[in-house]
């Protein structure tokens, strides 16, 4: 009995998994990765060229090992993006209205301590913190557990201290001297340029 018909349908098989394999779709990982390889390094011509979204380049990237500067709400936080950044790392999270009350009184926890060292950078951390949270929280459909966060951020931001009476910290004092000794130097300039300079410095807050 011949065989060459079972032969021709096995080697039939075998040609449409070989053509299936070649056609196998790259995904926008891949794309990614082998672009930021060959020198494609900006994050927003990588998006485009891929039809992404800059936060998943720059999180493809970082996951791949090949960039460690890059941050916006979805970066996760076991990525540091400062001295501050392994308080919260891995300890915040959304997925009930238990785990959001938890991490709200973890990061009231380390503002309050920051408050009473007196380290507004910290302080800022934790509040940008929350609010990553809250924005996290509500943009995926999880409306009460963003309201926890929401109403943390309110109540800090309500009793923030506006009047500009309290003491500066040391960048400020740093930024004070460097103005005084601009001042220092500038004295020998005329009426009308000190005028001018002032002119100058409203204008360009009216478009801030």
């Amino acid at each position: 009995m011949s065989t060459k018909p079972k032969q021709g349908k096995q080697e039939q098989a075998s040609g449409g998994g070989g053509s299936e394999r070649r056609a196998r779709r790259v995904s926008k990982k891949e794309q990614i990765i082998a672009l930021y390889v060959s020198g494609m390094n900006e994050v927003e011509d990588l998006a485009m060229i891929t039809g992404s979204r800059p936060s998943y380049v720059g999180s493809v990237l970082q996951e791949a090992g090949l960039i460690s500067s890059y941050f916006d709400l979805y970066t996760s936080s076991s990525h540091p993006m400062n001295v501050y950044s392994k308080f919260f790392a891995g300890k915040l999270g959304f997925k009930d209205e238990a785990a959001a009350r938890e991490s709200a009184e973890l990061i009231d926890k380390l503002y309050g301590q920051f408050e009473f060292a007196g380290d507004r950078a910290g302080q800022h951390h934790a509040l940008m913190m929350a609010l990553v949270m809250f924005d996290r929280a509500r943009w995926t459909g999880k409306g009460r557990e963003a309201d926890i966060f929401r109403r943390w951020l309110t109540l800090r931001l309500e009793e923030a201290d506006l009047t500009g009476d309290s003491e500066t910290d040391e960048g400020d004092n740093e930024g004070n001297d460097d103005r005084r000794e601009d001042s220092d130097e500038g004295r020998a300039g005329s009426d009308g340029s000190h005028a001018e300079r002032v002119g100058e410095l409203s204008d360009a807050e009216s478009e801030l």
